[in-house]
């Protein structure tokens, strides 16, 4: 674990937060080794925390000897230069079952994602979340997506629950997190932290930050960190024109061909790290493999992408 207070690392994060791919082998099993290349690229290349065996990381394909594993790696690959934040789900027992594993491979953090399968009242959400929250030391933050959709009466008693740092929103409706941030500002006064967490997010980031949100998960990261680094760095200078330059030329495009494939959010953003030089394999399934014209025309948006960085300079 690293020594300073997760909440305060991802206040003011330095660069992206860094949702790495998990790697596998022509076997099909995790490779440990091309996984931590791939988590000490990314720490190497300006990420500022390593979200492991998240949603881009097929936590969902994960048995838990292979996550344990890799949270593991992401954390010795990490060295403590940045922080380590896994994922954890599934029902409340398995929930916190993963929540210990994770504590036990040195992670600094959980990000909660949601309960398998069932759509439960947000009584039944806020027990859950609490549960996992109490079962180890580690602070969580609580994905909402899916069928996780939460009141804002509801995230005001998430943010009073010890143990629970932060908000992540996967589900799309600003309305619904204006509504979240003004409750919880209004009632738990402090520094609830709270995350874009939609596909691409940096897409949609202008328009939360205006809602105070001003974290993101930045998936592209993965294989174009110069590009996700420069957005970034355009969204905390308030330099407008860069960013959308890059929302224009590269982020639109990208949405618009991840649009063309169900699962794509993950094996596009694999194809990526692969056209980048990492042989991380291909998705488990049920996700599938990206087309062959897919992954070409991805290979021509990340040349247009670099070439934009470049006609800034």
């Amino acid at each position: 674990m690293t020594p300073a207070p997760l909440a305060a690392r991802l206040s003011n994060p330095s660069g992206p937060l860094f949702f790495p791919v998990t790697a596998y082998g022509p076997d099909g099993s995790v490779d440990l080794e091309v996984y931590r290349a791939h988590v000490r690229r990314g720490v190497e290349n300006g990420a500022a925390a390593v979200f492991a065996c998240c949603g881009t990381g097929e936590f969902h394909a994960l048995t838990p000897e292979e996550f344990e594993a890799c949270v593991r790696a992401a954390v010795e690959a990490t060295g403590g230069r940045v922080p380590v934040v896994a994922g954890a789900g599934y029902g409340t027992a398995l929930a916190v079952r993963y929540a210990r594993v994770a504590e036990a491979a040195g992670a600094d953090g959980l990000l909660a994602m949601p309960p398998y399968l069932v759509v439960a009242g947000q009584e039944g959400l806020l027990r859950h979340y609490r549960e996992m929250a109490a079962a180890t030391a580690l602070p969580v933050i609580v994905y909402q997506r899916d069928n996780a959709v939460f009141t804002p009466e509801t995230v005001v008693a998430l943010a009073r629950t010890d143990g629970i740092i932060g908000f992540k929103d996967g589900l799309g409706d600003l309305d619904l997190m204006q509504r979240v941030v003004s409750a919880v500002r209004t009632e738990v006064p402090g520094d609830f932290l709270y995350f874009n967490g939609l596909p691409t997010a940096e897409q949609t980031q202008l328009a939360y930050r205006a809602i105070g949100v001003p974290l993101y998960s930045s998936a592209v990261f993965c294989f174009v960190p110069e590009i996700a680094l420069a957005f970034h760095q355009a969204l905390r200078t308030g330099d407008e024109s860069t960013a959308h330059r890059l929302l224009d030329g590269f982020y639109r495009p990208f949405v618009e061909l991840r649009a063309q494939g169900r699962g794509y959010a993950v094996s596009l953003v694999k194809a990526g790290v692969r056209l980048r030089g990492l042989d991380v394999g291909e998705v488990r399934s049920p996700l599938h493999e990206p087309t062959e014209d897919h992954v070409k025309q991805l290979a021509e948006l990340i040349d247009r992408g670099y070439a934009l960085l470049e006609d800034d300079k």
